[in-house]
């Protein structure tokens, strides 16, 4: 999550399907010829190992992953790897920002109404004073993992699949800005809801949900509910991940977070545990942000929620 920019269920086994207009207006579904896809579980076990690869790639270069960095590079060239293999069409698209060459990965699952795009996303760099694992490797490697679901799965949604993993979102959400700049307003409009998952796995976690589109964000407190874990609305990262550029585009945004800097209240503790008095993430933008710095429980929540949100909004 970047720094400085400023401003801002019951999981049911089968789901009826929504349908989520360009317009970011709702419709009630009619009954579906059949019931949707159930949304699988997302193993944390094998998000854990995508960060412990941007774990050793930190290490192998410097000690981050930070835009411009043979890190973030060997990031994002890992990430296209594994998508490849199963099947996306991938899209890297190149920028420049501060003098340094930056790059966004986009990455297509073949299918689906190409007029009603559902994306999800995640900002693949770090700062430079540390690996970036909570921030953002969590996720990026939920995202990556969720898309290798769908591959694994063979899901064939009716909406069109689309994955992105952002460059230099830590200078000011360059790489997503640039993204939707470029492009046409035909295309954007096609777009009928941008998820963002931005640190979901902080050690003192908490469970925010952004309280943009209205229908996104309840699909996530659906599934919350459905665990029974209470929700807050997300206001600490509000404008200030790459969500942004989407809604003030006009596409429909949601997304989740665990917490930054932000001090853990005894209310807060009450309702998730933790430690009050004590940042959500202690380690935020600093070298202690590894593969420790993770909460299990948290990260697996998420990344379910993560899944069952991308299929009930894409079926």
């Amino acid at each position: 999550m970047k720094l400085s920019v400023p401003g801002r269920a019951a999981a049911a086994a089968v789901v009826a399907a929504v349908t989520l207009l360009t317009t970011g207006s709702i419709a009630g579904a009619a009954p579906a010829p059949e019931a949707a896809a159930a949304a699988p579980d997302l193993p944390v076990a094998n998000v854990k190992a995508h960060l412990t690869q941007f774990q050793s790639i930190a290490t192998a270069n410097g000690g981050n992953r930070a835009h411009g960095r043979p890190g973030f590079k060997a990031s994002l060239d890992y990430v296209k790897a594994k998508l490849d293999a199963v099947g996306f069409t991938t899209t890297v698209q190149q920028f420049t920002s501060g003098g340094l060459t930056g790059y966004n990965l986009i990455a297509d699952w073949p299918g689906g109404d190409a007029n009603q795009v559902i994306m999800a996303g995640s900002h693949l760099d770090g700062v430079t004073s540390g690996p970036g694992i909570n921030d953002n490797g969590s996720g990026s490697a939920a995202v990556l993992e969720a898309a290798l679901t769908v591959a694994r799965t063979n899901y064939q949604p009716s909406k069109h699949l689309r994955f992105a993993w952002w460059g230099a979102e830590e200078r000011g959400l360059v790489g997503s800005n640039y993204y939707v700049s470029n492009l046409s307003s035909a295309n954007r409009d096609r777009i009928s809801g941008y998820l963002n998952f931005d640190m979901i796995g902080s050690p003192n976690p908490g469970y925010f949900v952004y309280d943009d589109d209205p229908t996104i964000e309840q699909t996530f407190k659906d599934y919350f509910a459905g665990i029974g874990v209470a929700t807050e609305i997300e206001t600490e990262g509000d404008g200030r991940s790459d969500h942004a550029p989407f809604k003030s585009a006009g596409v429909p945004v949601g997304g989740l977070f665990t917490g930054a800097s932000r001090t853990k209240t005894a209310a807060q503790v009450a309702k998730w545990g933790g430690t009050a008095g004590q940042s959500f993430d202690r380690c935020y933008h600093s070298s202690c942000d590894t593969t420790s710095n993770i909460n299990d429980t948290a990260l697996d929540r998420n990344g379910d929620a993560l899944a069952y949100a991308v299929w009930e909004l894409s079926s």
